[in-house]
């Protein structure tokens, strides 16, 4: 009996490429009933209208966040005053007593300890930031929800910590002879401005972050040098005085965001730190700062949305 030969099986042709538009049949198809891109990213509206409706898993978690941070520790939340304050401590003994940067800025204690405290603020959310979506893999990959979710929620952690840590600075003022005044208000505008302002960058870094995780290993290196250029163990105005630095240098240093949100805050809380020594339209810097830092932060890193947590 003749045997019969099957057909040789169609060759597949090319696997579509990542990314490539779907069959015209396939897109009518899934339009007919009311299918959608698994994952897909929503429209800058949408997404902003789908992180107001988890502002209490925001707050929650950023709750959440803060007292696991410590709960190894035998001292716990304690270590949230500690850790800023021992940094005070050593920047006095190196700067102020061996270096000398104390000399001609009155008030030098809380004018040094302000510094740290806010610049803390500052470096822990950008460094909490860099980590959000690479550390937090299994929750990206395990549940549905707006994933600048995250760096908020960091960001306002820290919030939360400093506010802790305000007691104590608060305390540490009175010791030093600064009595409250009116002044002392000025903290609210300024530490709302800072917290937009390190959101923002928070989110640039956490898109980064994401792609790149080494980022955060390279992070404390560059929060180290911004610290120096900063203010926070020393003057600016003094530093710079008899020094014939081009124009753009001083801008700089003056425009620096980390220095404006400190020169505010010692404002606020140090009768010696008069408005003499703020820097030119200080509110309106601090203002365009975090303008500028929380609208490109959130567009750029909604613009990756639907990446976090692939490949």
């Amino acid at each position: 009996m003749p045997q019969t030969l099957a057909p040789p099986a169609p060759t597949p042709g090319p696997a579509p490429a990542r990314g490539a538009s779907p069959d015209p049949e396939l897109r009518a198809l899934a339009e007919r009933h009311g299918l959608t891109v698994s994952g897909a990213r929503p429209s800058l509206p949408e997404y902003t209208r789908q992180l107001w409706h988890r502002r209490h898993f925001i707050t929650s978690f950023a709750s959440a966040k803060l007292t696991a941070m410590y709960t190894t520790a035998k001292l716990g939340q304690l270590w949230q005053v500690l850790t800023p304050l021992l940094n005070a401590a050593v920047y006095y003994l190196i700067f102020g007593v061996l270096i000398g940067t104390k000399r001609g800025v009155p008030d030098y204690v809380p004018f040094l300890v302000t510094g740290v405290f806010v610049f803390t603020f500052l470096q822990n959310s950008v460094m909490a930031g860099t980590r959000a979506i690479s550390g937090n893999l299994g929750l990206v990959r395990a549940l549905h929800f707006p994933r600048a979710c995250l760096p908020i929620s960091f960001c306002l952690a820290q919030l939360q910590q400093l506010l802790y840590s305000m007691g104590v600075l608060a305390v540490i003022l009175l010791c030093f002879g600064q009595v409250p005044t009116w002044s002392w208000l000025l903290v609210v505008p300024a530490l709302t401005l800072q917290f937009v302002f390190n959101t923002g960058l928070a989110m640039v870094m956490a898109r980064l972050g994401a792609k790149t995780p080494d980022l955060a290993q390279l992070m404390p290196f560059i929060m180290r040098t911004w610290m120096y250029a900063s203010g926070v163990m020393f003057s600016i105005s003094v530093i710079l005085q008899g020094k014939h630095l081009p124009q753009f240098v001083v801008v700089l240093l003056n425009g620096n965001p980390a220095a404006v949100y400190i020169d505010l805050m010692r404002f606020a809380l140090i009768d010696s730190f008069t408005a003499k020594q703020l820097p030119p339209h200080v509110w309106a810097f601090a203002a365009g700062w975090a303008l500028l830092a929380s609208v490109v932060g959130f567009v750029y890193f909604w613009k990756a949305e639907e990446r976090y947590g692939r490949g």
